[in-house]
C-alpha cells in the first residue's frame, strides 16, 4: 500500500475509533439521564460525518495513486515476463530432448528396414 493511502487509512481509522467510543459514551450518558446525553449525540453525529468522509479520502487517494503511478498488477509485469522466459526455456529443452532421442532411435534402424512410418 502507497504511503499517502496508508495514512489515509490509518487516520480514517483513528477517527472511526474516536467516533465509536463517542457513540458509546452518547450512549451511556442518555442510559444515566446526563446533561452530557445531548451535547454527545450531536457531537456524535458530526464525528459520524467526518469519519465517512475519512473514509471516501481512503478511496479518492487510493483512487489518485492509481492514476498517477500506474497500478501495480499482481503477479507484476516483470514477473509474467520471466514466467513466459522460462516456459519458452522449458519448452526448448523438451523439444532437444525429443529431437535427440529420435536421433538415437532413428540411428539404431538399420538401412533395410522396410517399416517406417
Amino acid at each position: 500500500m502507497p504511503d499517502a493511502v496508508r495514512t489515509a487509512a490509518v487516520r480514517a481509522v483513528l477517527i472511526m475509533a474516536l467516533t465509536i467510543i463517542q457513540a458509546v459514551i452518547a450512549f451511556l450518558c442518555t442510559l444515566a439521564g446526563s446533561w452530557l446525553a445531548f451535547p454527545m449525540v450531536l457531537s456524535s453525529v458530526a464525528s459520524t460525518v467526518v469519519a465517512t468522509w475519512a473514509v471516501l479520502d481512503v478511496w479518492v487517494t487510493r483512487q489518485v495513486w492509481n492514476q498517477r503511478h500506474g497500478v501495480v498488477s499482481v503477479p507484476s509485469s516483470t514477473a509474467r515476463q520471466m514466467r513466459r522466459e522460462r516456459r519458452r526455456a522449458q519448452r526448448a529443452a523438451r523439444a532437444a530432448e525429443r529431437d535427440e532421442a529420435d536421433g538415437r532411435i532413428r540411428g539404431r534402424r538399420g538401412a533395410g528396414d522396410l517399416s517406417r512410418a
